[in-house]
């Protein structure tokens, strides 16, 4: 999956300061988003006349129910935690190619390939990715914390449901359900899946919890979930069977080894270790232990007796908590944990349906039909008139709760993440920072550049003098290289294409940086293969070694011929030339991995510059 990768070092010391500079930033927004509601919502309250009411519509509601209540309070504070995780420095360059491409490299090539269009969007953006991440996820847990009831409260748990269906199909490969390994002890089907089914029992309205068919559906379609993994657990061949297989360690006892090695507490990593270690003498009786517990959970979850599933919940809740320790490992240690993985989420779950089915609260008296409903649609049209205008709008605000204004707050945070993010998407090109991760950033200059006359790939001369005017990008590149200047050259044509706009006023140059191959064919050659003979207005220019020479050396460039069968030895450099023929910056321009991220940064930082030259003029 060739878009995940950036090649960076997942601890970039530029890159990691770069995305702290950002939240950092973004905090800081943050804080005056709930500043500005806070001071505005105490001023209209205190501008409210004293004898008008600020209190809702009257009526008798229901109270939220317990099992509601248990999943916004404990999802919500989950949703923190992750967003949390996701402010890890690791996180901004690490997530798609040590995250994101693992989980998906066993799955199905479309899969591969719908996960790769979106660890290719973070690894051009990381820090506008990274950051969206942590806000949008807070965002939604407070948001959760915030709205008890009402539409607002809906909407949080909706909100759940959107961000948690993109976290399970892009960040989860749809929770590896159609990975060969899938197995409900490491995971399935997804921690963001079960994110998502309690967003959407949050989101349901208050009728439907004044009924214990709610409690009855949830735990059966949990109970057939178990079930079916109990089979999934059971299917021979799979390699759960098996602590070890020959000399190699089983399915399972390879999941347990891998989490061990996670940089995590002493204690945790040495219990870990040591239940790889009976998991691989002892196979055969975990993996019966888990299909029986798994089978027998699921059956009587789907009797939706509750005598039965008392025992078989606290059951459950026992074995997710030792899978959750033993197996996944808590899922969040290491530097690039997301999340606490998927047990807790199934364990709170399985206990709201049981106190859905239980405690289902009584039916709440309805307030009385208005008598101008029954005026029609012109009646109505008039009181949502009156709704807006502005003294109902302020006697709104005032008779807001501190929670409404903290749900409008988390709205802000979520607006506030994925706002940069949705920016960045309309760029085709890869953020700047990651040139500058491998080469720092450009040297500003302003002195006149050295002049220079040559030959172009079609044998016309060119000098600089002759380009004065335009806006010069100048870089220098062997024809017969196979490393670096190859990938120059792309950076160069990706280049030209985004400034296709202003070719008029933009000229893309290179020089020969080869003593010896100097022919106009190797020049023509080096275009046809790069593709930038289809560049308009680009420029390859060669010439005699003397003259080549020269120019080298009025750039301060060092050129070495190595020995016989080896290429010539080099540097990678870039050059900024004003309309005036002043040089303006000084690139370093060594391609670093030659990724396609890191590509398309060089050929955005090049863009970048001719763009603020061209603004200036």
């Amino acid at each position: 999956m060739p878009g995940m990768n950036s090649g960076l070092n997942i601890s970039d010391p530029t890159v990691v300061a770069a995305f702290k500079a950002a939240l950092l930033h973004q905090g800081l927004i943050a804080l005056a988003i709930f500043a500005v509601l806070g001071l505005a919502w105490v001023s209209v309250r205190a501008w409210m006349p004293a004898g008008q009411p600020a209190t809702g519509p009257p009526g008798a509601a229901a109270a939220e129910p317990s099992w509601r209540r248990l999943l916004r309070i404990s999802f919500g504070l989950i949703w923190i935690f992750d967003g949390i995780l996701q402010a890890q420095p690791k996180m901004a360059v690490g997530l798609p190619s040590q995250v994101i491409e693992p989980t998906a490299a066993s799955s199905p090539a479309w899969v591969q390939h719908v996960v790769n269009w979106a660890g290719t969007s973070w690894s051009y953006h990381p820090m506008q990715a990274g950051a969206a991440a942590v806000w949008i996820q807070v965002g939604i847990g407070i948001w959760m914390l915030a709205a008890a009831r009402g539409p607002l409260s809906r909407l949080a748990g909706l909100a759940g449901v959107g961000w948690g269906l993109i976290v399970w199909v892009f960040g989860e490969s749809f929770g590896g359900i159609f990975a060969p390994g899938l197995t409900w002890l490491f995971g399935a089907p997804g921690a963001a899946l079960l994110y998502c089914a309690a967003g959407g029992l949050i989101a349901l309205p208050e009728r439907a919890w004044r009924t214990r068919r709610l409690g009855q559906l949830t735990l059966a379609g949990t109970g057939l979930f178990l079930a079916g993994m109990a089979v999934l657990q059971a299917w021979p061949g799979r390699g759960f069977w098996q602590g070890t297989s020959g000399r190699h360690a089983g399915t399972l006892t390879g999941m347990i080894t891998s989490m061990a090695g996670t940089p995590q507490p002493r204690v945790l990593s040495s219990w870990v270790s040591s239940f790889a270690g009976f998991t691989a003498a002892h196979g055969f009786a975990v993996n019966l232990v888990a299909v029986a517990a798994l089978a027998l959970t699921g059956i009587v979850f789907l009797t939706g007796q509750p005598r039965l599933i008392r025992p078989a919940l606290i059951g459950f809740a026992v074995l997710c908590l030792a899978d959750w320790v033993l197996i996944e490992d808590l899922g969040f240690f290491g530097g690039l944990g997301t999340d606490p993985n998927s047990m807790i989420p199934m364990a709170l779950l399985g206990i709201a349906g049981y106190l859905a089915l239980t405690g289902a609260p009584a039916v709440a008296a309805e307030p009385a039909a208005v008598t101008q409903d029954q005026a029609g649609w012109r009646a109505r049209s008039g009181r949502t008139l009156d709704r807006i205008r502005p003294a109902a709008v302020r006697s709104t605000v005032a008779a807001a709760s501190i929670q409404s204004v903290a749900s409008v707050g988390a709205i802000g945070l979520i607006i506030l993440g994925a706002a940069p993010m949705a920016a960045a998407q309309a760029s085709p090109v890869a953020d700047t920072i990651l040139a500058q991760a491998i080469d720092g950033a450009s040297a500003p200059v302003n002195y006149p550049a050295a002049g220079f006359s040559l030959t172009d790939q079609d044998g016309r001369p060119v000098s600089l003098a002759s380009l004065r005017g335009k806006i010069v990008l100048l870089g220098f590149l062997d024809p017969v290289c196979t490393s670096d200047c190859p990938l120059m050259g792309q950076e160069f044509r990706q280049a030209g294409q985004l400034l296709a706009a202003d070719r008029a006023h933009v000229e893309l140059v290179a020089v020969n940086y080869n003593p010896i191959d100097t022919q106009l064919g190797y020049l023509q050659a080096f275009d046809r293969q790069e593709g930038l003979n289809s560049v308009p207005n680009w420029l390859y220019l060669t010439g005699t070694r003397a003259q080549l020479q020269q120019v080298w050396h009025a750039y301060g460039l060092p050129v070495e011929v190595l020995p016989a069968g080896s290429m010539i030895g080099h540097g990678d450099y870039a050059f900024v030339i004003d309309q005036r023929g002043h040089l303006r910056q000084e690139l370093d321009f060594d391609p670093g991995p030659g990724t396609t991220a890191t590509r398309s940064s060089f050929a955005a930082e090049l863009t970048d510059a001719a763009q603020h030259l061209l603004a200036q003029s």
